[in-house]
This record gives structure tokens, sequence and C-alpha cells, in this order.
């Protein structure tokens, strides 16, 4: 039982680390800093941070192909201490922290016998899921943060951190603690679809910002003329071109839509002090509240430096990530209500 009950608090810490790593993750887009470490698991040949310039524009001449294409137009180009660091510390709290965690979860779990298989299973889910993000790092890596490696690379820090959910509220139930807040009530096969395909269009919302914010020019795409010109509209137009910066927009849009008839039906249903009401509004009010971070991001323009308020990006891929993150636990929450149910 002791077993269990540490394998518990042990997965809500690893939840918590998994949301800081994303959030690193974030930091090192804004940075531009993606390939301040060229060869992976090391970082120019070592496993340190503090690279002098001169150690840096070194090691791309000593490896063609692998070199950083600002420093083949500027030969006194070098990242930063800050930047490579943020790489860094991405590594370290994924490979050196999470990793063996999950491997030492996994153990425990398995050490005691009053939980379920499916608590079992979803540790296996965990380590499998973490190696496999160990393999997509190194892919990221190799493909110099190709727009689609990133968002692969993104979708299954997602997907780990659910797998570690599921495995918290399986592990809750089968010790018969499963707390007010995340004990969904019974829903039928109706809503249990419904919620799948919101947590459906959230991630697609998620993937095309990531694809809009990793593709160079693409958050120009509405042009930076201020407010309606630039956004809502695009180019002063509510219908143009399908660019990436559009597509995204409008699958904003549906997916909003969506959340608001959501909250509204399971408020009529289910009344207000249900737990999945709750959630579901808790999802939509950061789902609402992110669009206005979104606007915020393109109307930060800044035209005597010629750059965005990045910090508003990071906040807007994390506010992307939790509603998302919410909108699934729901439907897993659900999930397991529905397969006691029967």
């Amino acid at each position: 039982m002791l077993d269990g009950i540490q394998a518990k608090r042990l997965t809500g810490a690893l939840v918590v680390v998994t949301f800081l790593v994303i959030a690193l993750g974030g930091v090192v887009r804004i940075y531009d800093a993606g390939e301040s470490c060229p060869d992976w698991p090391a970082c120019f040949g070592g496993y340190h941070f503090d690279i002098p310039p001169e150690q840096q524009q070194a090691w791309w001449a000593d490896h063609p192909g692998e070199e950083d294409q600002r420093w083949l137009d500027d030969p006194d180009f070098a990242y930063t201490t800050d930047e490579i660091f943020t790489e860094w510390a991405h590594r370290l709290l994924a490979g050196a922290v999470l990793g063996p965690l999950v491997l030492l979860n996994w153990l425990l779990v398995r050490r005691d016998e009053g939980l379920g298989s499916e608590v079992r299973l979803a540790s296996s889910v965990a380590v499998a899921l973490i190696v496999w993000q160990g393999a997509v790092g190194w892919l990221t890596v190799r493909m110099d943060n190709e727009h689609w490696s990133v968002a692969l690379h993104l979708g299954s820090a997602l997907a780990f951190i659910l797998s570690l959910i599921w495995l918290w509220l399986a592990a809750s139930r089968d010790q018969g603690e499963l707390p007010s807040w995340a004990d969904f009530e019974r829903v039928g096969e109706v809503w249990h679809r419904r919620l799948l395909w919101l947590s459906t269009g959230a991630l697609f919302t998620l993937f095309s910002g990531a694809f809009v914010s990793t593709t160079g020019g693409a958050n120009f795409g509405c042009g930076v003329n201020g407010l309606y010109d630039s956004w809502p509209l695009c180019h002063g137009e509510l219908i143009t071109s399908l660019q990436s910066q559009v597509i995204h927009r409008w699958l904003v849009v549906g997916v909003g839509v969506a959340l608001l008839l959501a909250s509204r039906v399971i408020w009529k249903e289910f009344g207000s002090d249900s737990v999945l009401c709750k959630w579901i509004w808790g999802s939509t009010a950061l789902y609402l509240a992110n669009i206005g971070i979104g606007a915020s991001y393109i109307l930060s323009w800044d035209l005597s430096d010629e750059s965005f308020a990045e910090y508003l990006s990071l906040i807007h891929l994390l506010l992307a990530s939790l509603s998302f993150i919410i909108l699934t636990t729901t439907w897993m929450g659900a999930t397991m209500a529905l397969v006691a149910e029967d």
C-alpha cells in the first residue's frame, strides 16, 4: 500500500515537472535557441552550457553539414550562454530527471498488489512515451527544428503528461482516494463522444498554432498594421487566402463556439455544481482568455525594434496546452466513470 501511495505522489510531481519541461521548450523557441545545442545528447560535444563563441564556431567548422545557418551568414555569430542554458536545462529535466523518475514510478506501481491492471498499463505507457519523447527530441535536433518535428515533439510531451494524469486518476480510484473535484459523474455515450471531439478540436488548434509560430514569417501572415486590420481581420479582410495564420484563426473560432455551446448544454443538463460542468467551464474560460492573449501578441508588434512581445507567445502556448489537457482529462475521467457503470 505504501508503494502505491508513493507512486501516486510521485506521479503528481511528475505532472508538474513535465509541464515545466513544456514551458522550457516554449522558452527555447522564443529565444530561437532550438539549435543552440546542435548535437544530441551532448551540447557542442560536451555536457555543459557555458560554451564560448570561439568554441561554438570551431565546432561548426569541424562538423560540415551541422553548421548553423546564421553562422554561415555571419562568421561572428554565436549563441549566448542564456540561450544555450535554456536548451541544456530543457534536456536535463526531460532526460536526467523525468526519465529515471518515471522508471522508479513504474517499479513502485508493480510492488503494490493493491493497484489494478489499468494503473500498471498506464505506468507502462508512461515509460514507453518518455523513451519515445527522447527519440523525438533527437529527431528534432537532427532535423534542425523543422516545424513538423517541433509539433511532433510538443504532441509527444502532451501525450506523456496525459499518461501521467491517467495513472494518477486510476491509482486514486484503486486506493479509494479520488478527490471530489476529480470524481466525474457517469455520463452517457453522447457526452463521451462530445468530449472526445472537443479535445480533438483543441489539439488541432494547438498544432496549427505551433505550425504558425515555427514557420518563420507565418506570424506576419496577416500583417502588423494594428487592431482590426491585422486582428481580427487579416490584411483588412475577413476571408483571405488559406494561409496558416487564417486557418489557425478559423479553427480557433470553430472550437471556441463548440466550447461555448457545450458549456451551456452541460449546465442545463447537469447543473453548475456538477464536476463535469466545472471542468468544461474551466477549459472554456482558459480557451477564451487565450484568444485575447493571441490577439495581444499580434498587436504587440513594436515598429522601433521590429519584434513581437514574445513572452505573450509563451503564455499563449501554455494556456492552449492547459486548455487541451483539462478537456482531455475530463474525457478520461468520464471514460473511467462510464466503464465503472458497465
